[in-house]
């Protein structure tokens, strides 16, 4: 499976991550958010997108350890993920060219712009390894 998160860069951003080497992705407080965490399995790919900032794809990141309880809350409702830093992406790949890509429209990131967690389809993730330059 492949997966997207959001951060703002002067929140959590991509050097951070690569900086820390890992990470626990909490504070998620949205219920499909959370659900999504919860599919996520160990050695998942997961797409690094800068919100509000930039709004770009920047990176690949990797699930380290599935779900457990939030460290951040005594509420039993909300979990994290462990995350490890992979590859920088050799080209950002920006909200408006997703935006502007036919074969994207139905991307969650396009439909469900304000989700901090989405799933993305093997033909989605294609595409953006395309747009970023990369060889997957």
């Amino acid at each position: 499976m492949y997966w997207l998160v959001k951060s703002e860069p002067s929140v959590y951003g991509w050097e951070q991550l690569v900086k820390d080497k890992k990470t626990s992705w909490d504070g998620v407080r949205n219920y499909a958010a959370r659900n999504h965490l919860k599919a996520m399995k160990k050695g998942d790919e997961v797409l690094f997108y800068h919100s509000n900032e930039g709004m770009e794809i920047v990176g690949i990141a990797k699930v380290d350890k599935e779900f457990y309880q939030d460290p951040t809350t005594d509420d039993a409702n909300w979990v994290v993920v462990d995350l490890k830093p992979h590859k920088k992406l050799k080209k950002p790949v920006t909200l408006s060219q997703i935006k502007t890509d036919k074969r994207l429209q139905e991307m969650a990131l396009v439909r469900l712009g304000r989700l901090s967690v989405q799933p993305v389809t093997e033909k989605e993730w294609k595409i953006i390894m395309e747009l970023a330059g990369e060889n997957s």
